[in-house]
């Protein structure tokens, strides 16, 4: 029998019954590093809109250290604005110290206005 393309490249073939199938695997990531919300959110993106960037992501075995990157950037950003609408707010310790309502408040409104700048600066954005 005539060895096939992928047998000349050292691949080789399982029997299941009448077929043959070509054994496949992904290739190892060296290790595996902390993907949190800001990395799976961009992995449910890529998932959902950007389908071929995912899988040539996965298949080229760099899924894993891409969506880490995406995870620190986004949280350094994340905590770079935060900081950021603090200080244009004038919120410090004092004010939480004397009227913690109104703090509870105005930083839970930093953190939606920093999370909805991060998600459409670098979480729902193609950025291979």
């Amino acid at each position: 029998m005539k060895k096939t393309i992928f047998e000349e490249m050292g691949g080789t073939y399982i029997r299941h019954g009448d077929y043959l199938i070509p054994c496949l695997t992904l290739p190892e990531e060296e290790e595996q590093r902390f993907i949190g919300v800001w990395g799976q959110r961009h992995l449910r993106y890529l998932k959902e809109y950007r389908r071929g960037i995912y899988l040539n992501l996965l298949t080229s075995g760099r899924l894993n250290d891409y969506l880490a990157d995406i995870e620190e950037r986004a949280q350094e950003r994340f905590e770079r604005i935060v900081e950021q609408m603090k200080q244009a707010q004038g919120i410090t310790e004092e004010l939480k110290a004397d009227d913690t309502l109104e703090w509870i408040g105005k930083m839970s409104n930093i953190q939606v206005c920093a999370r909805e700048i991060v998600e459409v600066e670098m979480i729902y954005t193609e950025s291979v």
